[in-house]
Order: C-alpha cells, then sequence, then structure tokens
C-alpha cells in the first residue's frame, strides 16, 4: 500500500524541516537578521547578492509519532538578492518576493523523506507499509511589525498552506505562526514562537491511520482518522556574532499532538510529543 512520506518539516523542520515535521522550520525567516545586520558591508554589498548560511547537526524524531531519535545534518540559509529573500530550512525553502517590506508573500517548497518501517518503527510500527517520500508546494504570507533598530520587539505572524504533488499522502496541511524577537542586538539575538498545524483527512490517515490489512499484519487497531488541527508547538532559536562572519544558531522546539492524530494507535506506540533540536555554525556573507 502507498502512503506518504514521513514529516521532514521545521528541523526546521519546519524549525527547523524534520524527518517528522520539518515541517516543520516550521521556519524562522526573522530571526537570524539580527547579529551584525547594521554592519559597513551591508551597504557595500547593496543591489549585491547578501545573506548567510550555516551547517550542523541536528536531531529529530525518525518519523510522526516516533519515540526514537536520528542524527540529521542541519541546514539553514537566507539569501537576498534583487528585493528577494530565500530562506532554506533544512528540507524545505521559501522565496520572499517583497524584500524589506512589513509583508511578506511567495512560494514554499517541502520535501519530506520516506520511512524505512522496518528500521524506524516502535514495536509493532515495525510491521506496517512503508511510507513514500513527498514533495509539497504552495504559498505563505506573513506580516510583522514593531521592533527597535535591531529589530526587537518586533513580532511575525505567518500562514502557509502546501499540498503534496508527488503522489505520497496527497494531502493537504495549511500552518499558522508567531514569533517574537525577544532580544536582538550586534552580538546576540532570542527568537520565541509558537505554531499550530492543520492537516487534511488524505494526510492525517497517511501519517496516522492504519488500514484493516495493516491491523491484521501488525496488532494494532484499525484507525481512520479525519481532517482537524494535527498538533500545536513552540520554540526557540539562538544566535552569537563571533564577529562579523562567523556565529553559531541553537533551535530547541516541540510539538504535541491533538485531535485525531494524538488518538492514534501509530502515535500510542511512540509519543505524544515530537521535539527536535540542533547547533549549527553560520557565516554571513
Amino acid at each position: 500500500m502507498k502512503q506518504a512520506s514521513l514529516p521532514v518539516a521545521a528541523l526546521a523542520a519546519a524549525l527547523f524541516m524534520t524527518p517528522a515535521q520539518a515541517q516543520d522550520l516550521p521556519g524562522q525567516p526573522r530571526a537570524v537578521e539580527g547579529p551584525g545586520d547594521d554592519s559597513d558591508d551591508a551597504d557595500e554589498n547593496s543591489g549585491g547578492v547578501d545573506g548567510f548560511f550555516a551547517i550542523g547537526p541536528g536531531m529529530v524524531p525518525s518519523y510522526d509519532g516516533s519515540k526514537k531519535y536520528e542524527l540529521v545534518p542541519l541546514m539553514i540559509a537566507d539569501v537576498e538578492w534583487k528585493g528577494l529573500t530565500l530562506e532554506i530550512r533544512g528540507l524545505g525553502a521559501r522565496l520572499d518576493l517583497l524584500g524589506n517590506s512589513p509583508v511578506q508573500i511567495g512560494p514554499v517548497f517541502n520535501f519530506r523523506g520516506k520511512r524505512n518501517s522496518d528500521k524506524d518503527g516502535n514495536g509493532r510500527v515495525k510491521l506496517l507499509n512503508d511510507v513514500d517520500s513527498a514533495m509539497e508546494v504552495g504559498g505563505h504570507i506573513g506580516y510583522r511589525f514593531g521592533g527597535n533598530q535591531y529589530g526587537q520587539g518586533e513580532i511575525e505572524f505567518d500562514l502557509s498552506l502546501v499540498k503534496d504533488v508527488s503522489d505520497g499522502h496527497d494531502g493537504l496541511l495549511g500552518t499558522a505562526q508567531v514569533s517574537y524577537a525577544a532580544h536582538r542586538s550586534q552580538k546576540l539575538f532570542v527568537n520565541l514562537d509558537a505554531q499550530t498545524t492543520w492537516a487534511d483527512k488524505k494526510y492525517t490517515r497517511a501519517y496516522f491511520g492504519v488500514t484493516p490489512a495493516e491491523a491484521a499484519a501488525s496488532g494494532l487497531a484499525a484507525y481512520r482518522p479525519g481532517s482537524g488541527i494535527r498538533d500545536i508547538g513552540i520554540g526557540t532559536t539562538v544566535g552569537y556574532q563571533f564577529n562579523q562572519r562567523w556565529g553559531i544558531i541553537a533551535r530547541a522546539g516541540a510539538n504535541y499532538y491533538v485531535g485525531d492524530a494524538k488518538d492514534s494507535p501509530i502515535v500510542d506506540e511512540g509519543s505524544k510529543i515530537q521535539a527536535v533540536g540542533g547547533l549549527a555554525v553560520s557565516y554571513r556573507f
């Protein structure tokens, strides 16, 4: 039986994008711009390519509902060019078409990797079918306001909607997020965020459902969830700039399943809380 991919979104996941959420990397599109952004070379790069990238290790659940964790590469990047901003969070990316405007809008792309149930599964989940990878495509719109000259105190709201176009879960996901710039300076930033994700029945049945055939093979109860809120989550991102070029970024977050996702036998075998974390070295250019 063909099923959806695992969540990747957010270490990201989105924050990071994770193999179980990622996606959720939800993301932190402006959090990393605080340290050092008022340096003299910002004017020198005006009209050219400007931004940063960061890479390091991350820890994420091995699939939606898993209590097992795995080590994954963490990649974060912002690239600005001629009023456009490309944001990469884990295995997801988005484009902001309006640059430094208080309003953000543009396309979103997320990749969700495959679950190998026999390798990744907890308990009886090992006897379920594997989960195919998926490519999600959609859009986002956001608005930010407030903040001092460094952006401290800034509040940002963001809505995104994505649809699987690779014949994986074939579902639809909508995510609402709010973030707050708790501290910004030339050296240090601290960003806090909260988010929630809605999923349609195609998505929830692919990730959290158990077919009668799978129930017979695994001993789990058959389960056919519907659409609704999948989870709620909170997170924090902290960054420190050692000098004009080099810095470090740390991310920690957790999501809690609610509704039909929480009641899934797959989640019962694993955990209702899905945590992510990572540490990356950053380079500004």
